[in-house]
């Protein structure tokens, strides 16, 4: 009791470290830049301190509960050797976990033109599909970079077809799916699944399940584009309503308690029965080890109702009403540079990152400190918001930034040790999560409306955009060691190197 107690007072330090300095830099705006009513602050500020709060459950809930699911889970269908049972379990889960990420259902409520519910059962199916293709590259050993060559050859292939309004939707999508939720079950899965065999490289080939996940959803909705036809819904239009009083403001978030208190608990209850079930029939857990998995669960519950609580009524009206206050000044171009500085810092916050580095260094001895990915990410993010707020002032179609990116990104994996390019294309999934979804997303859809631009293909794209440079900028770090191991002691291995270099 004690050690989950000083544990999740490390989660709030965690949490406040993240959340911090997004805050700052939104006062600092407010108070200097553009002027703001004070009942808007005081919604930021409740929707900050729910966010450090429910984060701080969330990852410790992550930890104990999650993780450990997906890693006994991906032990579990490997043992039987059963291909067919590794293929149904492996879709089965990747739909379901996916129907109950967050930042998804953000998404699907601020997409025009299609169901809320067909969109997230599309991009389930696709996360479901290609999670069964990543499961089975681990045990057929097949190369990381042939399959992304592949899938990303369809996917600008198919780029050609859909209506150029949900062109950045359907990026936007494969960003947004690989979140708080997605992630550590992914991460953990791949583990699981990897441990079953022995040879060297199985570690490294644990990495690259989000990568492939972050595909299916953007071939999902793709394809759905072409089936309802989005390209009629041109304009979108954003309206901020802040409350006026103090009053109004508890109504507003007590109002929307009853709805995240729901979806949470709908979105959680599938794979809290699948977990059960399995253990029944498969696992044969010791009690202790069923019921302290059961208590992550519920940490994970309220977590993440109050992260959601906090993001949708105190982050995302405030992040929609500075983008409209600052896309309305005479010297909009300043939205480029702030984007860049809330980009550095964004990424910080998504509880994802943490995962995703904790396990990097885990997997690597140490050899990729956590600082050295955190760094890359945030200068990659902080490059990517640029870019965002750059397309929505100048208009530059979504596919003019995409094709070149992703272009650059594949042609480094021939170049890069084969585990950057797993972690490089893992990164793009993990740095664009909530914060993303509901406070960068929400700025460019204000400052896009501001300037008169068009919503639904102007605004949409930034989480695509952040997505995609993490890809470039982890496999220059990857580049950077490589270098390292070649000219250390006149080539001899760097302490470490060899489970990143020789796979």
């Amino acid at each position: 009791m004690l050690e989950s107690r000083n544990l999740l007072k490390e989660k709030w330090r965690e949490s406040l470290a993240s959340v911090l300095p997004i805050t700052i830099i939104v006062f600092l705006i407010c108070f200097f830049m553009i002027p703001m009513s004070n009942s808007a602050l005081l919604a930021f500020i409740f929707g900050a301190l729910m966010l450090i709060f429910g984060m701080g459950l969330f990852t410790l809930g992550t930890d104990i509960a999650m993780t450990p699911i997906g890693e006994y889970a991906g032990s579990a269908i490997t043992r039987t050797r059963k291909l067919w049972m590794i293929i149904a379990i492996g879709l089965v889960m990747g739909i379901m976990i996916t129907i109950s990420e967050p930042d998804l259902q953000v998404l699907a409520e601020q997409v025009p033109g299609v169901p809320n519910m067909a969109l997230i059962l599309a991009v389930a199916v696709g996360v479901g599909i290609f999670l069964v293709v990543a499961l089975l590259r681990i045990l057929l050993r097949i190369k990381m970079w042939v399959l992304l060559l592949i899938s990303y050859t369809i996917v600008f292939t198919l780029a050609f077809f859909v209506p150029d309004s949900f062109l950045a939707v359907a990026f936007d999508a494969g960003g947004v799916t690989t979140g708080p939720m997605t992630v550590p079950f992914i991460l953990a899965l791949g583990i699981g699944v990897s441990a079953i065999r022995s040879d060297r490289n199985a570690d490294s080939d644990s990495f690259g399940l989000v990568a492939l996940c972050s595909v299916g959803p953007i071939l999902a909705v793709m394809i759905l584009s072409l089936i309802y036809h989005p390209g009629e819904v041109v304009q979108t239009t954003t309206e901020t309503v802040m409350p006026e009083t103090s009053i109004e403001l508890w109504h507003m978030f007590v109002s929307a308690l009853p709805k995240y208190l729901k979806e949470v608990g709908v979105a959680l209850a599938p794979i809290a029965v699948f977990f059960l079930i399995l253990q029944f029939t498969m696992l044969k857990l010791h009690f202790r080890h069923v019921a302290r998995i059961l208590v992550g669960i519920v940490y994970t519950y309220v977590g993440l109702v109050l992260f959601l609580l906090g993001v949708n009524v105190g982050f995302m009206p405030v992040g929609n009403l500075i983008g409209q206050l600052l896309g309305s000044l005479s010297y909009r171009w300043i939205l480029v540079p702030l984007g860049m500085i809330i980009g550095y810092f964004v990424v910080s916050a998504e509880p994802a990152v943490h995962v995703l580095s904790k396990q990097v260094y885990e997997m690597t001895a140490g050899a990729i400190p956590k600082k050295a990915l955190s760094t890359s990410l945030s200068i990659g993010v902080s490059i990517s918001v640029g870019l965002a707020m750059l397309r929505i002032l100048l208009r530059i179609p979504i596919m003019y930034l995409m094709i070149p990116g992703y272009a650059i990104a594949l042609i480094l994996m021939f170049f890069v040790p084969p585990i950057f390019t797993s972690i490089a294309f893992d990164s793009g999934g993990v740095a664009s999560g909530p914060m993303t979804a509901t406070f960068l997303l929400p700025l460019a859809m204000g400052a896009c409306s501001a300037v008169g631009g068009n919503i639904a293909s102007d605004a949409f794209g930034v989480v695509a955009m952040v997505a995609m440079t993490p890809l470039i900028a982890i496999q220059f770090l990857g580049l950077y060691f490589k270098l390292k191991q070649a000219h250390a002691d006149g080539g001899a291995a760097v302490p470490g190197d060899d489970d990143i270099i020789e796979i």
